[in-house]
């Protein structure tokens, strides 16, 4: 009746060669996924490829006990990656850290200090009158023209309006942004901007004096405003050098030029007043969604006492306006983020901002906006500045010790285990062919780089895994001591090996993720990579060593217990085979006659 256990196990013996093909053709797949992501090599860390990593401590501000907490430091995250950015860095990494510390690592080839400068400092939030705005690139007069202005406001822009009233932006058109979009003198404190297409002498002063009432002109004020128009002629938005350097030095209390892009994916260039509101006047701002109108996503904000008092102001002198003169931008670090429009004074201490935004769009203005407002600083913990001759050294000496480590495990093989090295060495090959190629796949995908310690990970993973073919060996040993030969003896001993290696790897894998969670840092580059290759160990003994092992126990060399074989029963001390004889039969008395 034990016949139908033993097809199974014996169909399942047969095709040890599935196994083996499934192994190749995965490896062969991730292979070609690699090279077709265009990252044949491993993602290199800070300390291997050279860079400077920065390590920011976030604080409360008095009076503000729960300020630090994971929303506000994904906002700082997001806040400090367009810093970043707009230095020109394309591979720059900004991440938490725990509850209260940001890491920026910043690879080789960028100023070191110009990076500190710009994610160590708090950002820095306005809210500024839009004064003229183009399409960056486009040609620009020299002072706004009422067909500017026109064109300004045929397309759809942010509305503005009080909290309490319900909005309705402007109808889109093909070409319709969320941006401002034209070219200004200044604006004037007390009286409407003229639309005069010509850039008079006295116009130009006005401009550049737009946060005082007076309209009177000065030869400073002149020349002021000569070289903000200047600025404003020469800005290309869609160079990111341009875009970095706009408004560079210029104060608050100061007309600018400024970037942006629009809801049409184009790069917008402006010219702004002096900042009315900053972004400490605001209370809070969140992104809701209007089902009351069905007028989709929107911004809502609320102002401090102070803050109100300067929305209402300048809200109520931009409605006086004609577009885009009508239009506040919201500047965010030098970019405009946002330039609503308003048609009316908002004196309710709260407003809201509503266009034609998606759920990502109105969360992200919102988070901007809160930005400005948080009651959070960042201190300098640590900065590690590793140069690129450094850290190819130290990737040097890793590969030495590794290659060290595999040589010497490679060594013990060949001289204990003989020709089950055969099956040893493949294996550990195909570990690192498969740890290699998913760490050069994970660097695009989730952003992994391969640090000093991760190198050590895998440095020790060759030990993890050669235990687990010594353990499935040992066995196979083990049951050739009792007398049995290699076919029986490997399918015997697999099951106790089998679980002696799952145990091992289990508890390999639980310090790993242990070690991953509660440690920080490069550390955790350690224990990702021993946890990775832990996971690899079981793949590679599961379907490529163990059905070698079954291939090669047919072959004679092996089946023969060859002494080169590493399985020769007789240096094993292999008992003789265990033969049944019959018992001798009890001698039986004649009958008498």
């Amino acid at each position: 009746m034990a016949a139908p256990k033993k097809g199974r196990s014996a169909s399942a013996q047969s095709r040890p060669g599935r196994s083996l093909a499934f192994i190749l053709i995965a490896i062969a797949a991730l292979t070609g996924g690699m090279f077709l992501s265009g990252h044949p090599t491993p993602r290199l860390g800070i300390d291997l490829a050279g860079g400077t990593s920065i390590t920011l401590t976030a604080k409360n501000e008095p009076g503000q006990p729960n300020a630090i907490n994971q929303t506000n430091m994904n906002t700082a995250v997001d806040i400090m990656n367009r810093r970043v950015n707009g230095l020109g860095v394309s591979e720059a990494e900004v991440q938490t850290q725990g509850s209260d510390n940001i890491i920026v690592n910043i690879p080789k080839g960028t100023n070191s200090k110009e990076a500190r400068d710009q994610v160590g400092t708090t950002a820095k939030l306005y809210f500024r009158p839009v004064l003229a705005t183009e399409v960056s690139g486009s040609a620009a007069s020299a002072s706004p023209s009422p067909s500017a202005s026109s064109s300004s406001s045929s397309k759809a822009t942010d509305k503005a309006t009080e909290k309490a009233t319900s909005s309705s932006s402007a109808s889109p058109t093909s070409s319709a942004t969320s941006q401002g979009r034209a070219v200004t003198d200044a604006l004037k404190a007390d009286s409407t901007p003229s639309a005069s297409s010509s850039a008079s002498s006295s116009a130009s002063p006005s401009a550049s004096s737009s946060a005082s009432p007076s309209a009177t002109s000065s030869a400073s004020a002149s020349a002021a405003a000569t070289k903000l128009q200047a600025q404003y002629t020469a800005l290309n938005c869609a160079d990111k050098a341009q875009r970095a350097k706009a408004g560079e030095g210029s104060k608050a209390t100061d007309p600018t030029v400024a970037c942006g892009k629009n809801s049409s994916g184009q790069w917008q260039k402006y010219i702004l007043g002096p900042a009315e509101v900053s972004g400490t006047d605001i209370k809070s701002a969140s992104a809701v969604f209007d089902t009351q109108s069905a007028a989709g996503w929107k911004v809502t904000m609320e102002f401090t006492s102070g803050g109100s008092k300067k929305f209402a102001n300048i809200t109520g002198k931009l409605a006086q306006n004609q577009s885009p003169q009508n239009q506040f931008a919201i500047v965010l670090d030098g970019d405009v983020v946002s330039d609503p429009f308003v048609q009316q004074a908002l004196t309710g201490g709260s407003a809201e901002i509503s266009g034609s935004f998606d759920q990502t769009e109105a969360q992200s203005l919102a988070n901007m906006l809160k930005y400005g407002a948080l009651p959070l600083t960042f201190k300098e913990s640590s900065v590690t500045t590793v140069t690129a001759a450094l850290g190819g050294e130290q990737l040097h000496a890793g590969l030495i010790a590794g290659a060290i480590g595999l040589g010497l495990v490679v060594i013990y093989l060949v001289v204990y285990y003989r020709g089950l090295s055969i099956i040893a060495i493949p294996s550990l090959l195909v570990s690192g062919a498969l740890t290699y190629v998913i760490m050069a796949l994970l660097g695009p995908t989730i952003g992994f780089a391969l640090n000093l310690p991760a190198v050590c990970g895998a440095i020790v993973a060759i030990g993890i895994t050669a235990d687990s073919f010594i353990v499935f060996f040992e066995r196979i040993r083990d049951e050739i001591r009792e007398g049995r030969s290699l076919r029986p003896a490997v399918e015997r001993a697999w099951p106790r090996a089998r679980r002696t290696i799952l145990v091992s790897d289990f508890v390999s894998f639980l310090a790993a993720a242990v070690l991953f969670i509660v440690t920080v840092g490069k550390v955790q580059g350690f224990a990702f990579t021993l946890g990775l290759t832990t996971v690899l160990d079981v793949v590679v003994v599961f379907f490529f060593t163990k059905p070698l092992m079954t291939l090669l126990a047919r072959r004679t060399f092996y089946a023969s217990g060859s002494k080169w074989s590493g399985l020769d029963p007789k240096a094993l001390g292999a008992k003789p085979p265990l033969r049944r004889t019959r018992r001798p039969s009890a001698p039986v008395d004649p009958k008498e006659a």
